[in-house]
């Protein structure tokens, strides 16, 4: 069991590598994030920025986030 819970990453990663393959076969562009930026790539290997991404906000844990009205 041990040595099936080693693989578990590495058949993730395999499986993700292989959805962005199909993805870019099928439909011909992946969205996806780099550094700091939201790009598309297409199956001929352009990469397109549509976005700059804000940088992630670290809160502490266990406080309680309230939407403003």
């Amino acid at each position: 069991m041990e040595l099936a819970d080693a693989r578990v990453p590495e058949l993730a990663a395999r499986a993700g590598r292989a959805a962005h393959e199909r993805a870019l076969q099928i439909r011909g562009k992946v969205t996806m994030v780099i550094g700091a930026d939201l790009v598309e790539k297409s199956a001929s290997g352009s990469i397109t920025v549509l976005r700059r991404i804000d940088e992630p906000v670290l809160g502490m844990a266990g406080k309680v986030l309230r939407r403003r009205k």
